[in-house]
């Protein structure tokens, strides 16, 4: 032992694939915010079901006072556009005990209850989203707030109760409260399933990048992956992992806002991917020193992840799109060349690596494969690929690097449940390869505008290799082109 002590991660883990429900709906109806944006203000005091707390929340009604939507509002943490059903109100003027006294947890969940969380009939489904296998995702739209949400059922065994899944991310998004992470609204129990209430957003990353012809403004690449790092520093800071980090599990909405989601579902995914099984998109963005059977974790386990949707974002396609664990590892020794003890102390003695004899790789220059980065953009993926996991640049070291420079000094200062768009100097463009009809431009206007960027990108990266620098005349805008 060295005298220190290594900090601790949280990665919740059961010994039973599953666990009562009893203590799952406990969790959630005691500590979730019913926001319907995840910016509400902090839930009022709550005490024991026997023993009540004098920092409850004390709503005076004195004399011919009404109680207000407000009052409720505040005193269970609901959000503005709640509905209140119908002589709610007027029953809590004559309820017991008294409004204007501190609300017990047993008290609270009544008071959800009568308002219509934590009930089936609440939500209307409207269109499938996808389905896995442990859960069906489910477009649909609150009764109470008349929003959209994300339905995920999952389906339940009697004898064994709720997924371990389940549990865990329930576990760790009632207490991640961020702009850039996926909001739970609710959780609603039957017999037969278990339904998670989260806010909807309109697609994810992957569903993005294929509506863009997977050709992304620069600007907006840039964007993205700042909220990316923002929601996963928000998260390490806690000692909570994704572990599970790809373009289908980040939402984004018409805003642009991107947010973190399918927290702790890396062993049963509930959207399967288009084209592809999850066994295999996952293995995409896992990192070589997991694929070698470490299982070392740490936060530096989400940012090679980063990295490789970061490259894909840039340049439009997978960075490493193995097909099994040998074929993955191929993939990047054949661009990080091969590891050695110089590059990776210790390699030498893994087993797994000695098993595979891979050839000897020497590294590819990036900008060869991402010639729409600029240097601060290669800089910024090579922190992100390094194959000692202790050398990955950490999320909130990441986001104060040049790169991110043209944001402004006031992404960094922003209160965690704010969404960046909330600042002028933050504006997504119009990507290069978007399709939507609704663009008043031609097709040959649009194919031009396209194989431009294409074209001028591969000059740089041909002009970097050569030595010759920027030709004259040429000057490189955000995008990375001329």
């Amino acid at each position: 032992m060295d005298g220190h002590r290594r900090p601790t991660v949280s990665t919740p883990s059961y010994t039973s694939t599953r666990a009562p429900l009893k203590s799952l709906l406990y969790i959630v109806h005691e500590n979730l915010k019913m926001g319907s944006d995840g910016e509400s203000d902090q839930a009022s005091g709550t005490s024991s079901d026997e023993v009540q707390s004098p920092t409850g929340v004390c709503l005076r009604n004195r004399g011919n006072r009404r109680i207000s939507a407000e009052d409720l509002n505040k005193r269970l943490s609901l959000p503005a556009d709640i509905r209140i059903p119908d002589g709610y109100l007027e029953k809590l003027q004559l309820s017991s005990p008294p409004f204007d006294q501190p609300l017990s947890r047993r008290s609270r969940r009544a008071s959800l209850s009568e308002i219509g969380f934590g009930k089936l009939e609440t939500y209307i489904k409207l269109d499938k989203l996808g389905e896995g296998t442990y859960a069906t995702v489910f477009k649909g739209r609150s009764k109470l707030t008349d929003n959209l949400v994300a339905l995920k059922e999952i389906r339940l065994e009697h004898e064994e109760g709720a997924p371990c899944t389940a549990i865990r991310e329930v576990s760790l998004l009632k207490d991640l409260k961020h702009a850039n992470i996926v909001t739970l609204h609710d959780i609603v129990h039957t017999d037969k399933s278990l339904t998670l209430v989260f806010e909807y957003l309109d697609k994810d990353l992957k569903q993005y990048m294929d509506d863009c012809g997977n050709i992304l403004s620069m600007q907006n690449v840039k964007i993205f992956l700042f909220q990316i790092l923002r929601g996963l520093a928000y998260c390490h800071r806690r000692k909570v992992l994704h572990r599970d980090l790809k373009p289908q599990n980040l939402l984004i909405n018409d805003r642009g806002e991107l947010k973190l989601a399918d927290f702790g579902l890396a062993r049963a995914k509930s959207v399967p991917t288009k084209t592809y099984s999850n066994e295999v998109v996952t293995l995409w963005y896992r990192p070589p020193d997991v694929l070698l059977g470490s299982s070392e974790y740490s936060t530096q386990i989400d940012m090679w992840g980063v990295g490789c949707i970061f490259y894909e974002m840039a340049a439009g396609r997978p960075l490493f799109p193995g097909s099994t664990v040998e074929d993955e590892l191929h993939l990047i020794f054949r661009l990080l060349g091969t590891p050695s003890e110089e590059s990776w102390p210790g390699i030498s003695s893994i087993d797994e690596f000695k098993s595979y004899k891979f050839s000897k790789y020497k590294a590819q220059p990036l900008i060869n494969h991402a010639p729409r980065l600029d240097t601060d953009g290669i800089d910024l993926l090579m922190s992100f690929l390094k194959y000692e996991s202790k050398k990955r640049i950490a999320a909130d070291e990441a986001m104060r690097q040049p790169y991110f420079r043209s944001l402004g000094p006031r992404v960094h200062t922003l209160p965690e449940n704010i969404s960046i768009f909330t600042l002028k100097e933050v504006q997504l463009q119009r990507d290069p390869g978007y399709r939507n009809s609704s663009y008043p431009e031609s097709d040959f206007n649009q194919y031009w505008s396209v194989s431009h960027h294409l074209f001028m990108g591969l000059a740089r990266a041909v002009f970097f290799n050569l030595g010759i620098g920027t030709p004259c005349g040429v000057a490189w805008n955000s995008n990375g082109v001329a």
